[in-house]
């Protein structure tokens, strides 16, 4: 199946990107392949890892990068957090992927009705005494333009934003976007149809 990805990326992260969106088109039209979902595999992994691509997706239960990527045990390093907001234990978990573990894809994987989008426009400017964190993450991209009315927009404009502040605070990220050796996707997963775009 043929997906456009492009042309201009490093081909070990235009490879895993292209896997994973092909595997996307299976999980649509409801014909999976993926088999590394068994004990067996997991025991073949026991001892180490061998991920192709980091993920960093909400914690949404709908989003499920393993099945939406129609992917098994050991294919991908999922960092899932509330609304894909960056803090730095989650700057920290992406660095450890592409410094340890050596991937050359790392995508940003935001959604559709997204629950952070909807709080963090309800309660902008002003941050409740709850979700402060989460918040201090997603207000910058009502900054830039408090007139976002749609939840959707307002998710993928936030996965724009994520990748400026990984690249402006992350030298670790930076260097390896810069000599090549990672390539950063930006996703949106839209429910209606179960597929991943790219912004």
């Amino acid at each position: 199946m043929n997906v456009n990805v492009p042309e201009n990326i490093p081909q070990n992260a235009k490879k895993e990107l292209i896997k994973l969106l092909e595997g996307n088109r299976n999980f649509v039209n409801g014909t999976p392949t993926a088999k590394n979902m068994s004990l067996e595999t997991l025991r073949k992994f026991a001892f180490h890892q061998e991920p192709y691509a980091v993920v960093l997706s909400c914690s949404d239960s709908r989003v499920v990068p393993e099945i939406i990527f129609d992917c098994g045990i050991g294919e991908l390093f999922v960092i899932r957090v509330a609304g894909i907001t960056a803090g730095d234990n989650i700057i920290e978990s992406i660095e450890y992927a592409i410094k340890k573990l050596k991937l050359p894809l790392l995508i940003l994987l935001g959604h559709d009705d997204c629950g952070v989008m909807k709080y963090a426009k309800e309660h902008y400017p002003n941050p409740t005494g709850d979700f402060r964190s989460i918040l201090s993450c997603v207000y910058p991209v009502l900054s830039l333009n408090e007139d976002i009315t749609c939840h959707n927009f307002f998710a993928r404009q936030h996965t724009i934003w994520v990748e400026d502040k990984l690249l402006k605070t992350s030298n670790i990220i930076r260097t390896a976007v810069d000599n090549g050796d990672l390539y950063i996707a930006k996703c949106h997963f839209d429910h209606s149809t179960g597929l991943v775009d790219l912004i």
